[in-house]
């Protein structure tokens, strides 16, 4: 073989691997990492109307990134980079369309911001009003007729043109309802008002027999004696409830929580208070080591079914992490854990 039939050989080669290479790039992988993000100080974020600040020590609400596997490249790093955990798309949105996956997150975190805002003002003694303000559709049956008519994030406003503000209303209207009915719903979408009638399906559990085929949540306003601002920026999700509630009750209660230690955590919060379980507390561990945290608190395991409070304690003694984890199923107890702490020297 000649010289220039070999060059040109090895040119079409390098040509070819060019363009398998772009073309794999533009391929998406049923997958995403999920890794250690990033913990953020709270004291920024929130602003309680005549509260205090200037905390010795700070509050910390810690994230996970997730990347979706864009391409093989991606997944193939998520395969062997330490604190990567890889799960497949259906798992971590279903069936979900970009934007109704956008307003799930977005509807956790309002919702988990409300939550935190309730229980951190009564917590510090504070009377918190909750008022009503339409359902939320937070998942569709794959046996409803609803699908393609509502989509995730949908708030049902009324049906058969009865004002319905709850949950309990809606399905207080239905319990009379039988498989077949059709129902006509009106509700609001990005601020659009549309109707569609809906023919109901029968239901396995529950006390209604017959239903549209949704998973109801509900919208709520609080009304409560001062003004608290919160910025969570791009954050999604439920799980800074507990760290909000408590950056909450530390500016609206005189004296300081923190007592100069650097404290983060996790953990879902409704308005009585209670933790609940979160994901990503393995990838989460590992960002508040890395960020020299004194203390963290994680939800405690209640149920056979959570892990959470397990995981840490594994993930902690596997790594070797020098932070002193702490398990808590109220935001009571996280305070009451401070309050007996001595200052930080």
């Amino acid at each position: 073989m000649n010289s220039s039939s070999f060059m040109e050989k090895k040119r079409k080669l390098l040509i070819g691997f060019c363009i398998f290479f772009i073309i794999t790039l533009f391929i998406p992988t049923p997958y995403y990492l999920f890794r250690p993000g990033s913990v953020e100080e709270l004291e920024s974020k929130v602003t309680v109307e005549g509260g205090e600040k200037n905390a010795a020590g700070h509050l910390y609400l810690t994230t996970v990134l997730s990347i979706r596997a864009s391409n093989i490249y991606y997944l193939t790093y998520g395969m062997f980079a330490k604190h990567t955990d890889l799960r497949k798309v259906e798992e971590v949105r279903g069936d979900l369309s970009d934007e109704e996956y956008g307003r799930l997150l977005e509807h956790m975190m309002s919702s988990s911001q409300h939550y935190a805002l309730a229980a951190g003002l009564r917590a510090a003694g504070e009377e918190v009003k909750v008022q009503p303000n339409g359902i939320f559709v937070s998942s569709i049956l794959g046996t409803s007729h609803a699908k393609g008519k509502l989509e995730i994030g949908d708030i049902i406003l009324q049906v058969d043109d009865q004002p319905v503000e709850k949950a309990a209303d809606f399905l207080n209207y239905l319990a009379h309802k039988k498989a077949g009915d059709t129902v006509k719903i009106n509700f609001n979408r990005d601020g659009d008002i549309k109707t569609k009638d809906i023919q109901l399906i029968p239901l396995q559990n529950g006390a209604n027999k017959a239903g549209i085929g949704i998973v109801p949540e509900d919208q709520f306003k609080l009304e409560t004696t001062r003004n608290v601002k919160i910025n969570a920026a791009d954050i999604g999700g439920p799980s800074a409830g507990l760290m909000f509630s408590l950056e909450i009750y530390n500016q609206s209660t005189p004296g300081d929580i923190t007592k100069g230690y650097e404290i983060a955590g996790t953990g879902t919060i409704n308005m009585d208070g209670n933790v609940g379980q979160i994901g990503g507390i393995r990838e989460k561990i590992a960002a508040v080591n890395k960020a020299g945290v004194d203390i963290f608190f994680c939800p405690a395991d209640v149920t056979p079914a959570d892990t959470n409070e397990k995981d840490v304690m594994d993930e902690a003694q596997k790594e070797g992490y020098n932070v002193t984890i702490v398990p808590v199923k109220t935001l009571q107890e996280a305070i009451d854990y401070l309050e007996k702490l001595p200052p930080k020297k």
